[in-house]
């Protein structure tokens, strides 16, 4: 397939920006992005022209980071895609539609499912836009779960004993929003 779009959120802009190209770091994101971490699986978010196609959807009302001309329903947590001749992403997992999301766009937590695309983390990064070829390599890294809590329970099991993490490090590192992780003890 090829890249469609890309949009990055910058400061407190309260709407993503479109760009007609963006720079991504390895284990971090894209470059001047506010959601750019790296400890979180979820550095970019890919959501596929069908989804927009099927659901009617506006211009990035899936807030995603980079949008494509193909589905992503069919991706799988572990395969990569490469993007251009550059950058290389390792496929986390599904992302869930958020209550963040249903407010600003009623309808679409019940209706869109995992239609709303895949998270990824930079691998290697570089540069890319509009038009660039993305492929596709199956199944080379771990899968992660779709499953949030059992992200939750993996990065907690793997804190070594007598040592320990803040809830918010808890979520950033199991991918999901902080809210998730707050009935743990601080």
């Amino acid at each position: 397939g090829s890249v469609q779009a890309m949009y990055s959120r910058v400061a407190k802009e309260p709407e993503p920006r479109r760009l007609p190209r963006v720079d991504v770091m390895a284990n971090y994101g894209i470059v001047g992005d506010r959601h750019a971490c790296p400890h979180s699986p979820r550095q970019l978010l890919i959501a596929g022209d069908a989804a927009y196609d099927r659901f009617g959807l506006d211009e990035a009302t899936l807030r995603e980071n980079l949008r494509v001309d193909f589905s992503t329903t069919d991706l799988r947590s572990g395969n990569l895609l490469r993007i251009g001749s550059d950058v290389v992403l390792w496929l986390t997992f599904h992302c869930e539609p958020c209550s963040l999301l249903e407010r600003r766009h009623p309808g679409t937590l019940k209706t869109i499912g995992k239609h709303r695309g895949m998270l990824a983390r930079v691998l290697r990064g570089g540069s890319f836009g509009v038009g660039d070829e993305v492929a596709l390599a199956r199944a080379s890294l771990p899968a992660i779960s779709d499953d949030w809590q059992v992200r939750v329970l993996s990065v907690a099991c793997a804190v070594p004993a007598g040592y320990y993490i803040v809830y918010r490090q808890l979520a950033e590192m199991a991918g999901v929003a902080n809210a998730y992780c707050r009935a743990f003890p601080k």
